[in-house]
Order: structure tokens, then C-alpha cells, then sequence
């Protein structure tokens, strides 16, 4: 995971424009989005959106 400020990148959470933010494996979250992914009790209704969201990070392929 690595922070960028260079270059503005789409959110797979909120789908906007973002400067700042972090990588998982090849997608981008920008910082307020990552705040409310990790704040949200699974309890909230937000929960399951955030959930379907998410489900665009998938482990790169290994190759050997």
C-alpha cells in the first residue's frame, strides 16, 4: 500500500478524481473514502455498499 500526491487517480469507492489516497495491490482508495471504509460498523447500512466496493480488489495472479 503506498500513498500518492502526484497525480490524481480514480476511487474504486467513491469513483472520483483523487490526488491522495492508497493502493491495494492495483487499485486506488482515496484517503476519505479509506477513513469510511475502516470507520463503518458492519451494522450501518453504508456497510454493504462499501462490501460490494471492495470486491474489485482481487489478489494478482502469482506467476512463477
Amino acid at each position: 500500500m503506498n500513498e500518492t500526491s502526484s497525480h490524481e487517480e480514480t476511487c474504486i469507492v467513491c469513483e472520483t478524481k483523487k490526488s491522495r489516497g492508497i493502493h491495494i495491490y492495483t487499485k486506488f482508495i482515496c484517503l476519505e473514502c479509506e477513513k469510511k471504509v475502516v470507520s463503518t460498523p458492519t451494522s450501518d447500512p453504508n456497510y454493504e455498499f462499501f462490501v460490494r466496493k471492495l470486491k474489485s480488489l482481487h489478489t494478482p495472479t502469482l506467476y512463477s
